[in-house]
């Protein structure tokens, strides 16, 4: 599927958003180890860390076919893309 560089950085957006509630919940619930989770915590845990790695992986793969498209380094794209959500008025 062709991807628009706009649509790359909303993609990542979405996935960088998503690693933060998993950043959170992991911050609100604290180790697991330390203090037992409940098993609705452990399933709002496990739900958000696999939204993000799908997310994740969904943005590698784009990143990775619209560098094929445009004929670039992988690498290169994908800083572009994260540069461009962290830091859009760079």
């Amino acid at each position: 599927m062709a991807h628009t560089f706009e649509e790359l950085v909303e993609m990542q957006r979405t996935a960088d958003q998503a690693h933060a509630r998993v950043e959170n919940l992991r911050d609100d619930y604290g180790p697991p180890t330390t203090t037992p989770w409940t098993q609705q915590q452990t399933s709002t845990y496990e739900t958000a860390w696999r939204a993000w790695r799908d997310l994740a992986r969904d943005v590698h793969a784009a990143v990775t076919d619209y560098a094929k498209t445009e004929g670039r380094p992988r690498n290169e794209v994908e800083e572009e893309v994260k540069r461009a959500v962290r830091h859009p008025n760079a």
